[in-house]
């Protein structure tokens, strides 16, 4: 039953998106390019390809980001916190959404990430999607998920409900 609602979602999400859009490779190239900024750690790179109008929403619901201030923590998460981020069975497909909120040409990546700390060289594996909006060869919107949960248990951390 999981199995066909998962196929029936999928499905859904292909007919109200179309996968034919001029820029589309363009706009993976570009997705590309900001991953490898992720993985060499590089926030200079990551901050040209974001547009100055720039929001980031994720993981946690509610939360967001604006340009300058993602800039600034990922120097600081760089600086501090990651010896290094690797994405492996990393998947885009480009898509226009033709009407509504969220028009506009987007890149959804999936991908596995392995994430070593600093500190003490905890290793954490997570599964992640981010959905990139494009306008102008630039980034300007991204959603990003992945549970923190796991990231945090497979650290160490212990849940306790008070």
């Amino acid at each position: 039953m999981k199995k066909t609602l998962l196929l029936l979602l999928l499905f859904a999400i292909t007919i109200s998106c179309t996968t034919t859009n001029k820029n589309a490779e363009s706009n993976i190239a570009l997705v590309e390019k900001y991953i490898h900024a992720v993985e060499n750690l590089d926030s200079e790179a990551m901050g040209m390809l974001l547009d100055d109008d720039y929001i980031g929403y994720g993981p946690s619901y509610g939360v967001s980001i604006d340009k300058e201030n993602a800039i600034n923590n990922w120097k600081e998460s760089s600086a501090n916190l990651y010896k290094s981020i690797k994405y492996t069975k990393s998947r885009n497909i480009a898509v226009t959404i033709p009407e509504g909120e969220n028009k506009g040409e987007w890149v959804s990546n999936w991908a596995e990430l392995t994430i070593v700390y600093k500190k003490d060289d905890a290793k954490v594996t997570l599964w992640a999607n981010t959905l990139y909006q494009i306008e102008n060869g630039k980034v300007v919107k991204t959603y990003t998920i992945y549970n923190e949960a796991d990231a945090l248990s497979q650290l160490g951390y212990i849940f306790i409900k008070e």
